[in-house]
């Protein structure tokens, strides 16, 4: 079989072609144009697996529409591979649950409407529901250079809220003790 030099030309370039997206996909991390720094909700720079460690303070909720252990279907997108995803209650609070826009302490474009910040996650946040406006300090930790953030608040929601253990639908590693999706985001295992 005799390969003309056009097609090896055309594999050639279509080898190099795949390997840079590859080798993009893993050194864009940490660069400041991420979407997650320009406002848009890509959470690509979240920490996707946690401790477990709830926030002091946060009270498990005494009857939960879905009890830990149990499995129900995330229908939130927060990240990719989640929507669709199904997920195995690890714990179920009663809280308040805000969405927040701040601009991260380490640089980068304001995030707009982050979801979920709870109470328990804010410094000396007083008594909620706080009002949307008011300007907070975030405690946690979900994505980089959150702690510590000034935040204004977007919205507020009463609602029980879920740590989950769940694996992509995009494949890959089990995310563990995921922080947090609140009860609408969640629909029973049919």
């Amino acid at each position: 079989m005799k390969i003309k030099p056009m097609a090896v030309i055309l594999i050639f370039v279509s080898l190099l072609l795949v390997l840079g997206a590859c080798g993009n996909a893993t050194n864009n991390d940490n660069q400041t144009e991420s979407p997650e720094n320009t406002g848009e909700m890509d959470h690509g720079n979240m920490n996707h697996t946690g401790s477990g460690e709830v926030p002091k303070g946060l009270k498990e909720a005494e009857n939960p529409t879905y009890g830990v252990g149990t499995q129900a279907i995330i229908e939130s997108d927060h990240m990719a591979g989640m929507k669709g995803a199904t997920a195995t209650i690890v714990g179920a609070y009663n809280t308040t649950v805000y969405t927040i826009s701040y601009t991260p302490t380490n640089g980068g474009k304001e995030v707009k409407n982050h979801k979920w910040v709870i109470h328990e996650e804010l410094k000396n946040p007083g008594d909620a529901p706080l009002k949307p406006g008011t300007e907070v300090v975030v405690n946690a930790d979900h994505m980089e250079g959150m702690k510590g953030a000034t935040a204004e608040i977007d919205s507020a929601e009463e609602t029980t809220v879920y740590m989950v253990d769940f694996t992509p639908t995009t494949g890959g590693e089990e995310v563990k003790n995921h922080m947090w999706v609140t009860e609408g985001e969640l629909t029973p295992v049919k």
